[in-house]
């Protein structure tokens, strides 16, 4: 537990002073938001504004991890190598999306081929990995079942189907999470809910572990209490940057961070065993991608016309009269009560079995 609110605290407090610096160096820099001229008026205010803050986020997390392992003695896991490999793997495509946006001034970054062939990369290199390092007790990092809030010991994939869909639920949770990242605050306090879900989960794995208790309630998760460490980082890290990044924002994280970020609710999703909780723990993401594709075919299905006034959903809305503060609000409410059904299935699961 020690090493959980020394992980939590760190990256907290990094991400608090940290930004300062990261607002005056990419201002001194010239290195502002583009803001397309399609998406709502109001957002033309915030053309300049400072981006690329994913990298104090992502900084925050890994020196917090290793501080932690360090003060308190403890070696780094598989499981928690992975998961920041992940991490540092997206924010480095989310990096360079956003440096050509500052760079060549234009708005859309890297192309979209160029960008998903990245998001693939890490993802498989990450899925071949998590599959590999077994523990004493036979536990590699991801599982080869379908889960949950557990594995489901009679679905047993193959490898490559294993990998398939690792590499979706990474290149849909980390895509859903930039789509929501429209507005101040939005993506990082909807995503501080839920990494401090993750949190409370692995440690209640890693109290629960199978390794520790035997019987039918028990969790067979390789390193739940590294996981809990860095989703507690992730934590503390998100938290201390929606200082700076609450409206009327200072920074913004890019595709740095909402890539990495997005990915790392992936990859703690995969390396829990709780890979389609993910759908109600993260069903704020859901409904915004889930917008997108309804936008996209009914505009095509019907010759031009629009089920909402724009996509991503949280655009709708503010077309629609609401201010951006209204908006995120109420966003982050539904999305806190997505994590809170998640956890009360998650929870209902193992009373259940007792």
């Amino acid at each position: 537990m020690r090493a959980i609110l020394l992980s939590g605290g760190l990256a907290l407090v990094f991400t608090l002073v940290g930004t300062v610096g990261a607002i005056r160096f990419l201002s001194a820099k010239g290195y502002g938001q583009l803001i397309r001229d399609d998406g709502p008026t109001t957002h033309h205010t915030k053309r300049g504004t400072p981006s690329m803050g994913g990298t104090v986020i992502i900084g925050s997390v890994v020196l917090a991890y290793l501080l932690s392992a360090l003060l308190t003695s403890r070696m780094p896991t598989a499981s928690g190598l992975l998961l920041l490999f992940l991490l540092v793997g997206l924010g480095l495509v989310g990096f360079l999306d956003d440096y050509i946006k500052v760079a060549k001034q234009r708005s859309l970054g890297l192309r979209s081929r160029a960008k998903m062939t990245g998001q693939v990369l890490v993802a498989i290199v990450f899925a071949l990995l998590a599959l590999r390092f077994p523990d004493e007790r036979g536990q590699t990092p991801a599982s080869r079942h379908l889960s949950f809030t557990r594995d489901w010991e009679a679905w047993t994939l193959p490898t490559f189907l294993v990998v398939l869909l690792i590499l979706f639920m990474i290149a849909a949770t980390s895509n859903s999470v930039n789509l929501t990242d429209g507005l101040d605050g939005l993506a990082t306090g909807c995503s501080t809910i839920v990494f401090a879900a993750y949190a409370i989960m692995n440690i209640w794995q890693n109290n629960q572990s199978c390794e520790l208790t035997q019987g039918n309630t028990c969790y067979e998760v390789r390193d739940p209490l590294d996981l809990a460490i860095i989703s507690a980082a992730l934590t503390g890290a998100c938290f201390g940057f929606l200082w700076w990044n609450a409206s009327p924002a200072k920074i913004f994280m890019g595709d740095t961070g909402s890539l990495a970020l997005g990915g790392a609710i992936a990859g703690l999703a995969i390396l829990t065993r709780t890979e389609l909780l993910l759908v109600v723990l993260g069903g704020l993401f859901v409904a915004q991608s889930v917008s997108v594709i309804l936008q996209v075919g009914f505009f095509k299905a019907t010759g031009g016309k629009r089920m909402f006034r724009m996509a991503p959903l949280h655009h709708h809305f503010e077309l629609k009269g609401w201010d951006e503060i209204t908006v995120v609000i109420r966003f982050w409410i539904i999305a806190g009560l997505c994590v809170a059904g998640g956890m009360g299935i998650f929870y209902a699961e193992w009373v259940a079995g007792t």
